[in-house]
């Protein structure tokens, strides 16, 4: 709440509620280091998981830093602000920040539960399995977005349709990469004894795919780009798979 309220008062300053999106990634490392600090898990554990949320969540919103500070609002808050006028100020804080931030508490919970609990289990094959799919996710995420940067760096790209590297594989490998970095958490969390607070891993999944990832992105190109129809065709679209003739 303090975060999120701090971020707000934020946006009214500078007139861009779009800061919420950078703040994301950087926002779950610091619940992951509030977790770190008032519970009594197994210390290696604890250690592994607040590295690997830091590595995560910075690299996420940094490249989000360097991909839209000086392009202004995003247009989805643009049409918000245009909807609701001079109310949009203290409107902002309930439909983006508070949402967010209860967003963020809820799909934190497997940080919370590998961090808490198994004090006395030991690193064992849970962990190994954790860290190889957030290894997998990082890869895909890191890798897509820096295969899409540099091919909408070319002016003869601007209309065309990436297919080439992963993402001759997979439409979002940016997206499965997410989605598969938070499984890892979530058997991390497994390995602590820990079982219920992975749901926090499936909810991130559920909004990657149908809220404000994959289903979101797919309605915006289908009108921007013709040839969109026939990627959809051809290639699958969240798990990486040789794509149909």
């Amino acid at each position: 709440m303090i975060m999120m309220a701090l971020l707000w008062v934020l946006s009214i300053i500078v007139r861009n509620v779009s800061i919420v999106d950078l703040f994301w990634g950087f926002g779950f490392v610091l619940t992951a280091g509030f977790y770190f600090l008032k519970t009594e898990g197994s210390e290696l554990r604890k250690i592994i998981v607040l590295i690997l949320v830091a590595i995560w969540g910075l690299r996420l919103s940094l490249y989000l830093a360097w991909r839209n500070i000086g392009d202004g609002e995003d247009f989805r808050y643009k049409e918000f602000r245009k909807k609701y006028g001079k109310h949009y100020w203290w409107v902002s804080f309930f439909q983006t920040f508070l949402l967010q931030g209860i967003l963020m508490w809820f799909i934190s919970a497997p940080l919370l539960g590998a961090q808490f609990y198994g004090r006395q289990i030991s690193i064992g094959f849970l962990d190994y399995a954790g860290f190889f799919f957030w290894l997998i996710g990082f890869f895909f995420e890191t890798t897509g977005d820096f295969q899409l940067a540099r091919f909408k760096s070319g002016q003869a790209n601007k209309d065309k349709v990436m297919d080439k590297g992963l993402w001759h594989f997979t439409r979002h490998p940016n997206y499965f990469g997410d989605a598969t970095v938070w499984w890892g958490f979530g058997f991390l969390c497994f390995a602590s004894g820990s079982y219920l607070p992975v749901f926090g891993s499936a909810l991130m999944t559920l909004i990657i795919i149908k809220v404000s990832g994959v289903s979101l992105l797919e309605k915006s190109l289908k009108n921007r780009k013709p040839e969109y129809e026939e990627y959809i065709r051809k290639t699958s679209s969240f798990v990486p798979w040789f794509p149909k003739k």
